[in-house]
């Protein structure tokens, strides 16, 4: 089999759910994009980027209910391409029925499976069917319910940024403040709020865990060095399996109060260690200067 070089993510889901959005955010990853492509000329397509595009390398394709070949064609086509080697990924997005709805009646579009407004709900309801399998076959789902269109530029453009060897498990790991919520595309979420915390520390209440002072600080307690030692250990046992699964992004949060001292310095620990072990892996600091 031989092996492709161009990345080709195709984005889909829900009508309403963000599409439109997600394929802004891949241009500005330099993604070469395409909405509502046809799905019988993807194959075509990619031939002709490998031919007379040889600068394309990375492919992002809006496809969704619209294209009316899409349901009965996607599965044939999709598994042809992957059997010719390449590297091809679904990102899905996904929302509340009421969001939908919500959404669908602020813009007075008519949603594609809908033959009057008035038939929205149960427009809603056909197509979230009729994408179940398709839904089952992405590699990476997006709730979109409470995000806003900045938030899912942000995440997407997050999520496929990080550089290296695309066929390596990504990882994000993502400090984040529990007071500013729960970050959605965490696949593993700890809490480090049982740590001291340097915000009570006059000196270092105003400055964030990047500063070497708060980290040796966090870090000259043993709590901390043994949950870092101990969690480490434990994701470099479950990565090897996340693989085999033929997961390829993983999200790792970690969480204290604002976001600003102890999950900034565990998270660069525990992201130094996985790297250490030639993991793909980057950093974020979600919270941080929120406060």
């Amino acid at each position: 089999m031989t092996e492709h070089k161009i990345q080709v993510v195709v984005v889909t889901g829900f009508s309403g759910s963000g599409k439109s959005t997600a394929i802004k955010a891949f241009e500005d990853l330099d993604f070469f994009c395409i909405d509502n492509l046809p799905v019988p000329l993807l194959p075509s397509f990619l031939t002709l980027c490998e031919q007379d595009m040889p600068d394309v390398h990375r492919v992002a394709l809006g496809i969704d209910i619209r294209e009316r070949s899409f349901l009965s064609a996607y599965d044939r086509i999709f598994h042809t391409l992957e059997l010719a080697g390449y590297r091809l990924e679904i990102l899905f997005l996904e929302a509340s029925t009421e969001v939908l709805q919500r959404r669908y009646s602020q813009t007075r579009r008519l949603h594609p499976m809908a033959i009057a407004a008035e038939f929205l709900g149960p427009a809603i309801s056909s197509e979230r069917i009729a994408l179940r399998a398709l839904r089952d076959r992405s590699t990476r789902i997006i709730d979109t319910t409470s995000l806003s269109v900045h938030q899912l530029k942000d995440l997407v453009m997050r999520g496929y940024s990080l550089l290296g060897d695309a066929d390596l498990m990504r990882i994000q790991v993502l400090s984040f403040g529990y007071k500013y919520g729960l970050p959605l595309e965490a696949d593993l979420v700890v809490d480090v709020r049982f740590l001291p915390n340097p915000y009570f520390v006059d000196a270092l209440r105003s400055l964030p865990g990047t500063f070497e002072a708060v980290s040796e600080w966090v870090l000259d307690h043993p709590a901390a060095r043994e949950f870092i030692d101990d969690y480490a250990r434990l994701l470099l046992k479950l990565l090897p399996q996340y693989i085999e699964e033929r997961k390829r992004y993983l999200t790792i949060a970690v969480g204290c109060t604002g976001g600003k001292h102890r999950s900034v310095v565990i998270a660069a620990r525990l992201a130094g260690k996985l790297k250490q072990d030639a993991y793909n892996v980057i950093l974020i600091h979600r919270d941080l200067g929120l406060e």
